[in-house]
């Protein structure tokens, strides 16, 4: 009696292939919004400068 392929290290391969990709959209994701609260935090800083009233003036 012929038994099944043994695919086992085929199915953990394809797990790990899976979640490896998830992870590392997901760190992508963590990089991506640092920079965007980095932006806006510069961009606040540009604004408010701006809108300070100059000694100047």
């Amino acid at each position: 009696m012929d038994q099944p392929a043994n695919t086992v290290n085929y199915f953990i391969a394809g797990y790990i292939v899976i979640f490896g990709a998830m992870l590392a959209y997901l760190i992508s994701l963590i990089v991506r919004w640092r920079n965007l609260r980095q932006d806006e935090s510069l961009l606040t800083q540009l604004e408010a400068e701006q809108n300070r009233p100059r000694a100047d003036e």
